[in-house]
């Protein structure tokens, strides 16, 4: 007895499919190998398109032999203008494989986070890898299990470093600038939810850093960093050392109800929360805020006019302020932060 099986057009159309992109793969794994930048550019090109489509072309790139090392190596080029495109390309294959759930553990190697670091680092690095650098960091952190490695790696002072640093030579245009902090911060915000790193944050000088980004980037217009930088210092505050040098900056509640005046909703969202975590800890800190005549008028206002989260942090601080008794001790000289200095915690 003879077993034929029939196969339709569409489930031939789909193996004919797969057979195809698999030889391209391969193909272009070849070529990118060439000695012709003009070869290896369009080899790196067609992975990069292939990448984007779906997450089974990004398996069956990573499934394949010498794939990802090939494209290391391919990221470590001496910098030229040619060897920077080469890099660029090589480097957006990597991170569009770490959009897969599956391939991130894989791809966070200590060997492949240093090299990210250095990417961000170097002063002839070009500005997008740095970027391509700083989302692939992002991405492959969404990992709780690969947090811990660039914290071990040093991912969080270089971070930190780095959203500090003014451009060397002529500036960039704001919304360049905005855009390469945008991506610095995003890493952060993502590393910062493990403890550890939180801890490494705060050594590295990341609460003034982040406060400075607040103020200046609602001055020259670019609110979303300061509403960023303000939940990564949420982030920072749910632990003591970060809550404790929020209490040791000056002026930190002037600072926060300056930002419940500004236009940014969700600055005034992070704001309101930071104020609530102070007050939690700090009755000096509420006769700080008491002490600053437009500050009831600001959470009436935002109770009137904010978001539902705005409402209800506005809500809360209000029934705090209500609910303490200030004559008992507004004379009284508490500061802030009453638990000793910050180097004294962590050390």
């Amino acid at each position: 007895m003879h077993c034929f099986v029939r196969l339709d057009f569409y489930t031939f159309k789909i193996m004919s499919t797969a057979d195809q992109l698999h030889e391209t793969v391969m193909g272009c794994l070849s070529e990118v190998k060439s000695d012709c930048h003009e070869v290896q550019q369009k080899a790196l090109q067609t992975l990069v398109s292939i990448t984007k489509v779906s997450p089974q072309n990004r398996s069956l790139l990573a499934q394949t032999d010498g794939a990802i090392s090939t494209l290391l190596d391919l990221c470590k080029s001496s910098s030229s203008s040619s060897s920077n495109v080469i890099q660029a390309l090589s480097l957006s294959i990597l991170f569009n494989l770490s959009l897969n759930p599956d391939l991130k553990r894989s791809l966070a190697e200590m060997g492949t986070i240093y090299l990210l670091n250095s990417m961000i680092q170097s002063p002839t690095s070009p500005e997008s890898c740095k970027l391509l650098a700083s989302s692939m960091i992002c991405s492959l952190a969404m990992l709780d299990k690969n947090k811990a490695k660039f914290g071990a790696a040093g991912t969080i002072p270089l971070l930190v470093e780095s959203v500090s640093k003014k451009p060397s030579g002529r500036p960039p245009p704001p919304a360049a600038a905005h855009h390469h902090h945008h991506h610095l911060l995003s890493s952060l915000a993502e590393l910062v939810q493990f403890h550890g790193n939180c801890t490494l944050a705060v050594r590295s000088g990341a609460v003034p850093v982040l406060l400075q980004l607040v103020v200046g980037s609602s001055d020259d217009g670019g609110e979303d960093l300061a509403g960023t930088s303000l939940a990564i210092l949420n982030l920072l505050a749910r632990f003591d050392e970060g809550l404790i040098a929020l209490r040791s900056t000056d002026q930190i509640v002037s600072s926060m109800v300056d930002v419940l005046k500004g236009r940014s909703m969700f600055s005034k969202e992070g704001a309101a929360e930071i104020l609530l975590r102070l007050f939690d800890e700090s009755e000096g800190c509420m006769r700080d805020a008491s002490r600053l005549p437009e500050f009831s008028t600001v959470l009436a206002d935002l109770q009137l006019r904010g978001s539902a989260r705005a409402r209800e942090k506005a809500s809360q601080l209000m029934k705090k302020m209500m609910e303490t008794n200030f004559d008992s001790y507004l004379s009284l000289e508490t500061p802030c932060l009453t638990d000793g200095s910050i180097d004294n915690f962590i050390m």
